[in-house]
C-alpha cells in the first residue's frame, strides 16, 4: 500500500517544509513567497521592506526546493508569455543613480562588479540585482544541521583545473586570496582509498529487472564486477570486451578521418554500429553523459565521451584504444587532479566576491574563514554602501534613455514583492542567462536577439541529503553510486575537504552529506528540445516527488548496508536549475559557424550602454568562463565615461 510505503521510507518525518518551498509553478500573486522567509527592517534608500533585511534572514539552511525557488521565476516566464505587463502596474522610482547596475548576483555578475570597482574605483555606486532569494547563482550554499554539527553542501562544484585559467581569473582568484596549492592539504585524497571505499553501479528493477548493487568497479577484474550485474550473458561478454579488448573499431581511417566519424556519430551509435555490442548494454551507458551534457549517449558524440571523458571514473570504453590522441587530445582541460574544492563548493568564491565590496555583510579576512562566517544579509542593501546587492529582484526590461547612441544612462525596471520599481544606471552588465535577454531588451536588434535565444541551458537537479552516519556506505565499499536507470543517476559522499575552521566527517560514524544528480529530458529529441522538455518536467514536479523517489532510491541502494530512509534521514534539499549549464554547441545537432558568427559570438555584442556578461557568452559551463566573459563586458562598458 501506498501510505504504508511511505511511513517506511519516512514521508511523514517533519523534517522538511513542503508547505514553504513545494516548488509547484505559482501564479504572479505568489511573488511575495520568496520574501517571506524574515522580519521587517528599512534601510534608507531601499525600494521596500526586503525579507533580506530580516534578522535571522539565511537563505542557506532553507530546505525543501531550493535554485530557482518560488518568486524567482514567475515575473520572468509572464514576459516569455507576453502576460507580464498587462497587470503589471506603473513602476516606481528608487534609488539615485548608479555607475553601474549588474542584472544577476551569480558568479558572472559579481565579477564583475569586481572588475568595474578595479578600474572605477572603490567610491563607484554599483547595484546587483537578482531575482533569486540568495547570491551566488549556480554557486548555492547549502547549511544542514544535524545535532551540533554544521554540514555545508554546494551548487558549483570545484575550481576546475585552475592551471587553465585564464590571467584575468587567476587574477580574480589572486585578488580574494584564493590559493588553490592549499587544496592539496585540505583535500583528502587518501581517505576513501584507505577506508578500502570504491565506485559502484546500482541496477534497478525497472530497468534491468532487480534491484542489486555491484560493488567494486575499476578495482575487481570487469569480467568478475559485470558476472554480478543482473544482465544476459551476451551483454555480460559485449561489456567485458569493450572495456579490455586493445581494438581499433575503424582501422582503415587516418586519425583526421576518425575523428570527423566520431564527432557526427553518437557514442550510442558507437557502441552498438561500430563496436557491435547487443543494445542490451546501452542501458547501462545512457545516463553516463548526464553530469557533463545533460542528454544521454544518444544525443553525444563519441568524440565528445573521448575528449571530455568521465568525471566519476566509469569511463567510454571502445575510445582508448582507437588512436584518437594522446593526453594533450583528450581532456586537456582537465590537468589537475579535481580537488580544488570549497566545503560549499563556489560559494565560497562568490562569499568571497560579496565580502570584498562589503565587509560588513560576511566578516574575516581568508579563503578559510570564509567558509563558515555567518552571513549578515541585512548589510547587503545599505543606502551608504557603494555597492548594493538586492535580492529577490527580477529584472523585467533594461532600456537606454533615449537613442542607444547618444543615450547616457540605462534604466532598469524589476518586480519585487509583486511592485515595481525602476533606477537608473551609466552602465549595465547583463549578468542572467542569453534566453532572457531579448525579453528584456526589445530594442537590440532582431538578428542579436535570434543568437540570443539559440542556447537553451541544460536543466538540472542538485538534490543533497543529510544522513545521520555513512556506515552503509562502509559497509557496501563504495562511496559513488552509479545508477544508469533510476531517478538520480548518480549518488556520492561528500567530498572529503577539512580547513581551519571546518571538519569533514571522516569517521563513518558521524553525519554526512549525500550528494544526487538529476538531468531531466527525453532520449531522441535534438539536446536543446531535450532541455526543453527537461525544463517543464522540472517546474511541474513538486518537492514531495522529489523526496519520495530521493528516500525510495537510497533505500534500495544502500538497504543491504542497513540504511533506513525513515531513521537515517536529517534533511532533503533540492537543488532545481530549470536554466543551468550554459549551452555548449553539439556537433550532433549544430552546424559549424563561422568564425565571429557563432550565436554566443553574435548575442554577446555590445549594445550601447548594456553589456553581457555570463557564461552563456562563451558558450562553456565553467566559472572561469563566467569570470572571462564579465572582464570582457566591463571592457566595452569602460568606453563610457561617467
Amino acid at each position: 500500500m501506498k501510505d504504508a510505503r511511505d511511513h517506511e521510507l519516512g514521508m511523514d518525518r517533519p523534517i522538511t517544509r513542503r508547505d514553504f518551498l513545494n516548488g509547484v509553478a505559482i501564479g504572479f500573486g505568489g511573488l511575495a513567497l520568496s520574501s517571506s522567509l524574515g522580519g521587517c527592517t528599512r534601510h534608507g534608500g531601499s525600494d521596500s521592506i526586503a525579507a533580506q533585511d530580516g534578522a535571522g534572514y539565511n537563505p542557506a539552511a532553507a530546505s525543501g526546493m531550493r535554485g530557482d525557488n518560488a518568486g524567482s521565476f514567475e515575473a520572468a516566464h509572464g514576459l516569455r508569455d507576453g502576460t507580464f505587463w498587462q497587470t503589471a502596474g506603473a513602476a516606481s522610482n528608487t534609488d539615485d543613480t548608479y555607475d553601474l547596475i549588474v542584472v544577476g548576483a551569480g558568479i558572472s555578475g559579481l565579477a564583475a562588479a569586481h572588475f568595474f570597482r578595479k578600474q572605477a574605483g572603490a567610491n563607484a555606486r554599483i547595484l546587483i540585482l537578482e531575482a533569486h532569494d540568495d547570491f551566488g547563482g549556480h554557486a548555492a550554499r547549502k547549511e544542514f544541521r544535524v545535532g551540533n554539527r554544521l554540514l555545508l553542501g554546494y551548487g558549483a562544484q570545484s575550481i576546475e583545473s585552475p592551471s587553465l585559467y585564464s590571467a584575468v581569473s587567476k587574477g580574480l582568484l589572486a585578488d580574494l586570496g584564493v590559493d588553490v596549492q592549499k587544496f592539496y592539504r585540505y583535500f583528502d585524497q587518501s581517505l576513501y582509498p584507505s577506508l578500502k571505499l570504491g565506485s559502484g553501479i546500482f541496477f534497478d528493477r525497472e530497468t534491468f529487472g532487480e534491484d542489486h548493487l555491484v560493488a567494486g568497479f575499476g578495482k575487481i577484474p570487469h569480467r568478475e564486477f559485470f558476472g554480478k550485474a543482473p544482465l544476459s550473458d551476451r551483454a555480460r561478454r559485449d561489456l567485458v570486451r569493450i572495456y579490455t579488448d586493445k581494438v581499433d573499431y575503424l582501422p582503415r581511417l587516418t586519425l583526421a578521418q576518425k575523428r570527423a566519424v566520431l564527432d557526427r556519430t553518437s557514442y550510442a551509435d558507437f557502441l552498438t554500429k561500430i563496436a557491435k555490442v547487443s543494445p542490451e548494454v546501452l542501458p547501462v551507458f545512457q545516463t553516463r553523459t548526464h553530469d557533463l551534457f545533460g542528454v544521454g549517449i544518444d544525443a553525444v558524440s563519441a568524440l565528445a565521451c573521448f575528449e571530455e571523458g568521465d568525471d566519476y571514473g566509469y569511463g567510454y570504453p571502445g575510445l582508448d584504444t582507437m588512436g584518437l590522441g594522446g593526453a594533450s587530445d583528450r581532456g586537456e582541460h582537465k590537468p589537475d587532479p579535481y580537488i580544488f574544492h570549497f566545503p560549499d563548493g563556489n560559494a565560497s568564491i562568490a562569499r568571497l566576491l560579496v565580502r570584498s565590496f562589503i565587509p560588513e555583510a560576511i566578516p574575516g579576512h581568508t579563503m578559510e574563514d570564509v567558509v563558515v562566517a555567518k552571513a549578515d544579509y541585512s548589510r547587503l542593501d545599505r543606502a551608504s554602501a557603494p555597492v548594493r546587492i538586492r535580492l529577490s529582484s527580477t529584472a523585467v526590461g533594461v532600456q537606454h534613455d533615449g537613442d542607444p547612441g547618444s543615450a547616457k544612462e540605462v534604466e532598469v525596471t524589476y518586480v519585487r514583492k509583486g511592485q515595481l520599481f525602476r533606477v537608473r544606471g551609466r552602465r549595465c552588465a547583463l549578468a542572467c542567462y542569453n534566453g532572457m535577454v531579448p525579453y528584456l531588451c526589445p530594442e537590440i536588434p532582431a538578428k542579436q536577439k535570434e543568437a540570443l535565444a539559440y542556447g537553451v541551458k541544460t536543466p538540472l537537479v542538485y538534490s543533497h541529503v543529510a544522513i545521520r552516519s555513512w556506515v552503509s556506505f562502509q559497509k557496501l565499499g563504495v562511496y559513488q553510486i552509479a545508477a544508469p536507470g533510476s531517478y538520480h543517476v548518480h549518488t556520492a559522499i561528500d567530498f572529503p575537504v577539512s580547513l581551519p575552521g571546518y571538519k569533514f566527517p571522516s569517521r563513518p560514524e558521524e553525519p554526512m552529506i549525500v550528494f544526487m544528480l538529476r538531468t531531466p529530458c527525453q532520449p531522441g529529441l535534438t539536446e536543446r528540445e531535450q532541455h526543453r522538455v527537461g525544463r517543464v518536467e522540472l517546474y511541474d514536479t513538486p518537492f514531495e516527488t522529489f523526496e519520495r523517489k530521493i528516500r525510495d532510491q537510497l533505500a534500495r541502494m544502500l538497504g543491504p548496508g542497513g540504511f533506513d530512509p525513515a531513521e537515517d534521514i536529517e534533511g532533503i534539499t533540492v537543488g532545481r536549475w530549470a536554466h543551468g549549464y550554459a549551452y555548449e554547441y553539439n556537433s550532433l545537432f549544430d552546424p559549424d559557424f563561422a568564425e565571429g558568427e557563432a550565436p554566443h559570438e553574435v548575442g554577446r555584442k555590445p549594445f550601447g550602454r548594456i553589456a553581457i556578461a555570463n557564461s552563456d557568452a562563451g558558450a562553456t559551463a565553467y566559472m572561469n568562463v563566467a569570470i572571462d566573459e564579465a572582464y570582457r563586458a566591463v571592457q566595452e562598458l569602460s568606453r563610457y565615461p561617467s
